[in-house]
């Protein structure tokens, strides 16, 4: 699969005419708890020619493919993305973590050692709790829940705990974030939860896990309530995002 999606992104900048910097595995698969029948979530970042950047009439800045039972793809904008890290959109930051990688050039590595200075601890914050709550309030009250929704809530929860701990971005694996955020009390039976959903089709229901459900209502509850004592912390400037878009284009 890893040289179907490599053929795929060199198909895009043929026809889009673009270059990728970036392109990485997303969901799931990089989060490492995929299930049998996971599909692919490749995101990357791509640039185009400098001519586009100069026109009146803007050209879109996202690029999005057809999604099929296997792949997912699709890419941001150098512009947008530049844009979006100043606001310091978590996203971002996972695809630039993301431990499988399908294309790099030097441009990552030069993202990665400016990434700190935009960090916000209250934006990242409200992104993990927000997707938290409402995958919780969706998912997880019934009798009966898939069981790969747990992950859709536990991760973004123990991100919360990583930030509010360690003020930097949690890592991608949810086994680290496990280690280091989980009670011990729940790590057994979160243990067994992971091995069920990383060996079970995506649509596998189970009885709703009680205690597990009242940790994440507390988690929930209590991580809303800290959120809310937060600053916003000093604003940073544009300039060597700036900078590193002229190299790029240039």
């Amino acid at each position: 699969m890893r040289q179907k999606i490599i053929e795929k992104l060199k198909e895009i900048e043929e026809k889009e005419n673009i270059k990728i910097l970036l392109a990485v595995e997303s969901g799931s698969r990089a989060w490492g708890f995929a299930s049998p029948d996971s599909d692919y979530d490749v995101r990357f970042i791509y640039i185009r020619k400098l001519e586009n950047y100069l026109r009146l009439n803007k050209m879109r800045d996202v690029i999005e493919l057809p999604i099929d039972e296997e792949l997912d793809i699709n890419g941001w904008d150098l512009q947008k993305t530049l844009r979006l890290l100043y606001k310091s959109n978590p996203t971002l930051f996972e695809w630039f973590t993301s431990p499988i990688i399908y294309k790099e050039t030097a441009f990552a590595d030069k993202i990665r050692n400016l990434m700190m200075k935009y960090f916000s601890t209250k934006k990242s914050l409200y992104h993990y709790i927000s997707m938290a709550e409402g995958n919780y309030r969706e998912y997880l009250k019934g009798e009966k829940v898939r069981a790969k929704k747990y992950f859709y809530v536990l991760r973004p929860v123990l991100a919360c705990r990583w930030i509010l701990e360690k003020g930097t971005p949690p890592p991608m694996l949810f086994t680290e974030l496990m280690k280091a955020e989980l009670p011990e009390a729940l790590q057994k039976d979160v243990e067994k939860l992971l091995d069920l959903k990383m060996n079970s089709p995506e649509i596998r229901e189970i009885e709703r896990m009680d205690r597990l459900n009242e940790y994440l209502d507390r988690e929930i509850l209590e991580i809303k309530e800290k959120v809310k004592l937060l600053d916003n912390g000093e604003k940073v400037g544009w300039e060597e995002l700036n900078q590193v878009f002229l190299e790029q284009v240039l």
